[in-house]
């Protein structure tokens, strides 16, 4: 039992699965790690194949939806690039979703002249209700985007880096940005 926990007794890998949904290929498949309305920021660890907590956000802030990413996918930082869904209720880190991309948050982060693009693909999950009627980032209104990039400027703060929103897009870029991501 030298072996550790990852490699022997560890989940299956989800980040090797495959980032289109097979039957529709209009789908994202997104491998959720935070849910909607958590503090705790979680991470999976491919390597490990586990979920890490990776830090508790402050008293009073959020994930206001639910964060993920894309299998088989990488973006500009190294990292699999990242999905925040919208969907009608939390669900449990590692859950696997069928989403639709409406758009995408162009940004890059860091500190200092050390800045890298992270951009933050927009996806409405399939089974959505409260949801279903939003076809591109442009039907959530000027207001729910500014509010939206406020969260994501607000959580890089925490760790003293910079989050700069660079554009908004809408689903063309979110599948071009998910082709030139996959592994």
């Amino acid at each position: 039992m030298s072996k550790k926990n990852g490699r022997k007794n560890g989940l299956s890998n989800p980040s090797l699965l495959e980032p289109v949904d097979a039957d529709d290929k209009k789908m994202l498949r997104v491998v959720i790690e935070t849910p909607k309305g958590s503090r705790n920021k979680f991470a999976f660890d491919s390597k490990e194949r586990i979920f890490e907590l990776k830090k508790v956000l402050p008293c009073g802030m959020m994930f206001p939806y639910s964060f993920g990413f894309i299998p088989s996918t990488e973006g500009d930082d190294g990292d699999p690039l990242d999905v925040l869904v919208l969907m009608d209720e939390p669900v449990f880190p590692g859950c696997v979703l069928s989403c639709r991309p409406i758009g995408v948050i162009e940004g890059e982060q860091g500190s200092g002249k050390d800045m890298e693009r992270n951009d933050r693909i927009l996806a409405i999950e399939q089974e959505s209700h409260q949801w279903a009627d939003i076809k591109t980032v442009d039907d959530l209104g000027k207001k729910f985007c500014k509010e939206l990039e406020q969260f994501v400027e607000d959580y890089h703060k925490l760790d003293k880096e910079q989050f700069r929103v660079l554009d908004v897009k809408g689903p063309n870029a979110a599948w071009k940005l998910v082709k030139n991501g996959k592994k």
